[in-house]
């Protein structure tokens, strides 16, 4: 995908996952996002935008948001519109797009990497990597072959979560976290809650409905109950304070928040209000996590191997070591088109 002289272009791609992948909410094969290019002054800078889909946004919508309105966002002083693209009414996904790739641009106009230029570091916390929901065998079976990590994240809202548990710890000594997606009742989280404790489970992600406020409320009583951070019920910025009346920590997603700029707001709002961070994603490629992972020495908890999970590799200059992502000191986001 080029650039022209000066514009720009957005294109989708299709990210092949190594395995099929499910959630609470359904299950995938293959996960297609949009790559973007922005051309000024001879440099390119590239982001990439993941639609958000249970708030109906696409990928071709994001590309014909940035087609028709990302030029006249970015106007002609790239390094005063990351401002505008707050203001922008287009899709989040977009937004996240032209976000990143605008800190790339500015990363790679002055020679320096964008987690220099953000006053952030390379090296991040341990991500974790996540175990789609399976039958027992088969979560045990991911479990052996997920070698390397520190961390696993247990994706959960079935009628085997705690089987499936016990049989991931039977198999590891990784730390593990888990996420329900929505998927469970106040009922499942009181029975589930005191052997989850026991198994070693740091926190439970987005365990209800976003809108179920009083269950979260009343898990909030219990006398031993597992911390709650909040994902989908986490948009940006207008979502933090809320959240602290309920949960304990926020989930922040650039295709959510609509990129690097708008998470570092979150970022600081949550630590003014006593809340944890954690860094999440979509099923995204090095140049989307690379987006995110600018801001990962910030946070608590990363949660950032979208792209760990794909065959493909459109996208390479994210380091991977221990466990933890390492940034590149590359300028901008430091990832390159596999095929330039």
């Amino acid at each position: 995908m080029a650039a022209d002289s000066k514009g720009i272009r957005a294109a989708t791609h299709v990210l092949a996952l190594r395995e099929t992948f499910q959630i609470a909410r359904g299950a995938a094969d293959e996960e297609t996002v949009v790559a973007l290019e922005i051309q000024r002054d001879g440099i390119i800078g590239r982001g990439e935008g993941a639609p958000v889909d249970y708030w109906g946004e696409t990928p071709d919508g994001i590309v014909e948001a940035l087609e028709a309105e990302g030029d006249g966002v970015i106007g002609d002083d790239p390094f005063a519109a990351l401002e505008r693209v707050k203001a922008w009414d287009g899709p989040q996904g977009a937004k996240m797009a032209l976000d990143g790739a605008l800190h790339d641009w500015i990363g790679r106009r002055v020679g320096q990497p964008t987690w220099r230029l953000l006053g952030t570091s390379k090296l991040t916390p341990p991500t974790s990597y996540t175990i789609g929901i399976d039958t027992v065998e088969g979560t045990a079976d991911r479990t052996r072959r997920a070698t390397g990590y520190e961390v696993l994240k247990i994706k959960v809202g079935g009628a085997s979560d705690l089987e499936r548990l016990r049989a991931v710890r039977a198999e590891t000594d990784a730390r593990l976290r888990i996420d329900g997606n929505e998927g469970w009742t106040l009922d499942t989280a009181r029975e589930l809650t005191p052997e989850l404790i026991e198994l070693g489970v740091e926190f439970v992600e987005q365990p209800f409905p976003a809108d179920d406020l009083d269950s979260f409320h009343a898990y909030r009583e219990l006398t031993e109950r597992l911390p709650v951070y909040i994902d989908e019920g986490c948009k940006d910025l207008t979502s933090v304070a809320p959240i602290a009346r309920y949960a304990d920590g926020i989930v922040i997603k650039l295709s959510k928040c609509g990129g690097i700029r708008e998470g570092l707001r979150m970022i600081h709002a949550a630590r003014a209000l006593g809340l944890g961070i954690m860094l999440g994603c979509m099923i995204e490629s090095e140049l989307g996590i690379s987006a995110a992972a600018q801001l990962g020495s910030l946070a608590d908890h990363i949660d950032l191997d979208g792209h760990l999970l794909i065959s493909s590799r459109p996208f390479a200059g994210l380091g991977f070591q221990a466990g933890r992502l390492v940034l590149s000191d590359g300028p901008g986001l430091g990832v390159e088109p596999v095929d330039a």
